[in-house]
């Protein structure tokens, strides 16, 4: 039996999408979409881990990883754009049904996928993925503050993050110091690379300020978990400090029968709690879609 991860290019759309594969083709798939400021490249070991069993895929959005970087003025970075394109990604790939991992940014843009083709989600996975207001929390005052009232003193002051120091504090805030260890640097500096590109910092910005069109359609995914009810498995770490654990038994308001687990980890679990999280999709997995 091969673990092998392959790395392939698709065009979609006229844009060049990066992607991660390993497994089976004929296994129950899982469709893997990352976070920010992250890559397929944060799914490599569970993709290793479960290849024996599933069909696995990682995306890389466009301007994120290997993807291709287009140009604001042929492509736009909206979140309902970019979950266009990853469902076009299926639909080239032959990807017709999957369990869908939703971790930070790739939460609403699987989100926007789960509404537009519900029937194609067999199982829903989220770890860190804010689709409730409850996960706004305190940490959230400034970027609200700005999106409301936008000045350029308030962007520069929100746009912090997008920095050396802002994509490290990703993996690391919130980490308890005996865990740091756990962390290896190349996944941040990777995605800091990547960053660096000319104008992704820019667009980065232009992105994150589309994310409060996600929070209107808070409601609108929400309907989604009521009507369809998928299976889901809800892993979450109780030091984030970009999204509130308090969000995290908020899923079962609407999916009751969601599995809901706490580890004491931060925003990055699959860094710090690889092998909790493994134990938790692979049983999950196993009573739920085989």
């Amino acid at each position: 039996m091969s673990r092998q991860i392959f790395h392939k290019t698709v065009a979609v759309d006229g844009v060049d999408i990066f992607y991660r594969e390993a497994g089976d083709p004929g296994h129950p798939a899982l469709l893997l979409l990352h976070g920010f400021p992250s890559s397929s490249y944060m799914f490599k070991g569970l993709m290793t881990a479960l290849s024996d069993r599933y069909h696995l895929v990682a995306p890389d959005y466009p301007g994120f990883g290997f993807s291709a970087f287009p140009g604001k003025s042929s492509f736009a970075y909206s979140f309902k754009n970019i979950s266009a394109y990853i469902g076009r990604f299926t639909e080239i790939i032959g990807l017709n049904a999957f369990t869908i991992y939703l971790h930070d940014y790739g939460c609403p843009i699987g989100l926007h996928l789960c509404i537009n083709h519900p029937l194609k989600i067999e199982a829903v996975i989220v770890q860190n993925g804010n689709a409730y207001r409850e996960g706004i929390g305190p940490q959230w005052e400034d970027t609200l503050d700005y999106w409301a009232h936008p000045t350029e003193a308030k962007k520069k002051k929100v746009a912090a993050f997008l920095s050396k120091e802002g994509v490290e504090a990703q993996y690391t805030a919130g980490v308890a110091e005996q865990l740091l260890s756990r962390i290896g640097p190349e996944a941040w500096l990777l995605d800091w690379e990547r960053m660096r590109r000319p104008g992704n910092i820019e667009m980065q910005f232009a992105l994150n300020y589309d994310y409060r069109h996600n929070l209107d359609m808070f409601p609108v995914f929400q309907q989604y978990f009521c009507q369809y009810q998928p299976p889901a498995l809800v892993i979450w770490g109780r030091y984030d400090p970009f999204f509130s654990v308090a969000e995290a038994s908020c899923y079962q308001r609407d999916l009751p029968h969601a599995q809901v687990h706490i580890l004491e980890g931060a925003h990055m679990l699959l860094e710090t709690h690889f092998d909790e999280v493994l134990t938790l999709i692979q049983q999950f997995l196993l009573t739920e879609v085989i």
